[in-house]
């Protein structure tokens, strides 16, 4: 199974807010049992931490003392990290800067067909943000542009409600994490998960 989630924007806009970077995260659970231990997990730091069972662990709305937390929670269980990070400056494409949509959806194919066959036959989880028209392009476009057919990247693909899932929750964490590492805001986090050997790769495109 495969978590997906983003950290920074996909605008360009880059003199009136727009974020430098963008990065989009995959956490790989090749253990389903393990994924499963994984959301308990955090369910339970939630009990810890005392506060509501319907709690989102979102970056950039959790205080530090709740981010250490939450890192040390999760760092031990066997889940591997691939991202893709871009440097908006660098890209030139008049489609990919002029819609935000065409660029998010391009960051997504990039990652999944540069896994290196790491991703294979996966079930596919996203947020399910945006209108159900745009999650349905997505779904089309990775389908076309990854030759799903015969290369067989992901069999499953689906948007979860992010307050509801503690898998997606973790994918907008380690998004963060390395957002704020190469934004040089703090890289402490994604050395937690560096340190634990959670990161397999990240890439950043060119």
């Amino acid at each position: 199974m495969v978590f997906i989630d983003d950290s920074g924007d996909p605008g360009f806009k880059l003199n009136k807010g727009s974020s430098k970077f963008f990065v989009v995260a995959f956490v790989v659970f090749d253990d389903y049992l393990e994924a499963e231990k994984t959301s308990v997990a955090i369910k339970e730091l939630r009990r810890k931490l005392q506060v509501s069972d319907f709690y989102e662990f979102k970056f950039n709305k959790t205080n530090r003392k709740f981010r250490n937390e939450f890192f040390a929670a999760v760092k031990n269980f066997k889940f591997r990290i691939r991202a893709i990070v871009s440097d908006k400056k660098i890209i030139y494409s008049p489609r990919l800067r002029s819609e935000k949509e065409n660029f998010y959806n391009y960051m997504i194919m990039q990652a999944l067909k540069n896994s290196r066959g790491n991703i294979r036959n996966a079930k596919l989880r996203f947020d399910k943000h945006g209108e159900k028209a745009i999650r349905h392009k997505l779904r089309v476009y990775l389908s076309g542009g990854l030759d799903n057919k015969n290369s067989r990247v992901f069999h499953d693909l689906k948007f979860v409600d992010s307050k509801q899932n503690t898998l997606i929750q973790l994918a907008d964490m380690t998004a963060g994490s390395i957002f704020s590492s190469y934004t040089g805001k703090d890289k402490s986090y994604l050395r937690i998960l560096q340190d634990a050997g959670r990161v397999e790769d990240i890439w950043e495109f060119k």
